[in-house]
């Protein structure tokens, strides 16, 4: 990365590739960018060819700088408006394996519950 970018950065570049997961982003000549699907727009995106193609140009703004990695975060979700239902309820971002052992956790519980409803019902 000759250039050095920043975090919170907005910049102008152009989608190179689309992947299922998320589009690549020029942002110069040597350096670009993978905008996540996550991070296209609000809501959820099913394919992302509905939303992008290869040489359009997009606002990005940029969320995380690996230089190690040479890897860049991109978002063009970041400079959009929220609809008002995400405005209302704010999603605090939890890591994957956050969301795992939550929904591990709420499912050995009710699995739980569950058991003693079944051993009460067959008369033990």
């Amino acid at each position: 990365m000759s250039h050095k970018f920043a975090v919170g950065d907005e910049l102008t570049g152009k989608v190179t590739g689309i992947q299922p997961y998320g589009a690549f982003v020029a942002l110069n000549a040597s350096t670009q960018g993978l905008v996540h699907i996550s991070e296209i727009t609000y809501g959820f995106v099913k394919d992302i060819h509905e939303h992008l193609e290869v040489g359009q140009e997009v606002r990005v703004k940029v969320l995380e700088v690996d230089d190690e990695a040479s890897k860049i975060s991109l978002s063009i979700r970041a400079l959009q408006e929220p609809p008002s239902s995400y405005q209302n309820h704010p999603r605090t971002r939890q890591s994957l394996q956050e969301r795992v052992d939550q929904q591990d956790a709420d499912g050995f519980n009710s699995l739980k519950d569950k058991l003693k409803d079944w051993i009460e019902q067959s008369g033990h």
